[in-house]
């Protein structure tokens, strides 16, 4: 196998096994709040904490030289160039409340570029990966598929994804933006996870993405599979994805959502 597969073996592996460990794990009545972060609605659980760490453990087995990016601090340099990106709980809010749409995301880089990415999602009993220019899959009963964005979809016609952030200041500027885009597009989803949305979007599920302030644990693995499944993963005015503004969607819908948006004063909160 290339390393890339190699590496997509072992993401798969550990998603799964932490994904299962988060459902058996969590307590009745939900897991409690251990610490906010950028304000008090953006929450840590003790489960996003040892699903990290377990992902991490089981990763440095295999390979000890790795680096990784972990969203609850688990961030440590390597030396042999590849690095891990770690999202243990991506809708950790959505977790809190027993809602299903929460993912455990797992992307490899090599040297900065993410070659593999999985996506375990236990509650709906779906893991979605990719490898760089492999393709992209999603494993569900009742057997594996490859996934294709829908593509040239009309925006008035297209159904978008969207999130918010936590801060009340961008969420009211993020509202503004909103109102802007609602009239011209099918509808709006908002889902609660970042890596959700854009699995959805490599699904054919939705249309298109758009979102301000995800972080690369965020998208890591996502934003891979959208791509190898043919969609585009950007920012405004051509630069790369990221806090400041995260776009994505098939050719045709991308160029319509992101002109739409580039009207909209997206990146001021």
């Amino acid at each position: 196998m290339s390393l890339a597969e190699d590496l997509l073996e072992l993401a798969v592996a550990t998603a799964r096994e932490a994904g299962r460990m988060l459902v058996d794990k969590r307590p009745a009545g939900g897991p409690d709040v251990v610490q906010t972060k950028s304000s008090p609605t953006d929450v840590v659980t003790q489960m996003d904490r040892s699903a990290e760490a377990l992902i991490i453990e089981r990763i440095r087995e295999e390979r000890p030289g790795d680096g990784f990016l972990g969203e609850e601090g688990g961030t440590q340099a390597g030396g042999s160039g590849v690095r891990w990106v770690i999202d243990p709980i991506d809708g950790t809010v959505n977790y809190l409340y027993d809602l299903p749409d929460w993912a455990v995301s797992i992307a490899a880089e090599v040297d900065g570029a993410a070659v593999a990415g999985a996506v375990e999602m236990p509650r709906r009993g779906e893991t979605y990966t990719a490898a760089r220019g492999g393709g992209a899959l999603l494993h569900a009963a009742p057997g594996t598929r490859e996934l294709r964005v829908n593509s040239h979809v009309p925006l008035a016609e297209a159904l978008v994804a969207t999130g918010f952030g936590y801060a009340a200041g961008r969420r009211a500027r993020q509202a503004q933006v909103l109102t802007g885009v609602l009239p011209g597009v099918r509808d709006i989803r908002r889902g609660g996870s970042c890596c959700v949305d854009l699995c959805s979007l490599a699904a054919g599920r939705l249309d298109a993405y758009f979102e301000r302030g995800v972080q690369a644990w965020d998208t890591a693995a996502g934003a891979l599979i959208v791509q190898e499944a043919g969609g585009r993963v950007e920012g405004l005015l051509g630069a790369p994805a990221g806090p400041d503004l995260t776009i994505a969607a098939g050719p045709g819908t991308f160029e319509a959502l992101h002109d739409l948006l580039a009207q909209l004063d997206p990146l001021r909160d």
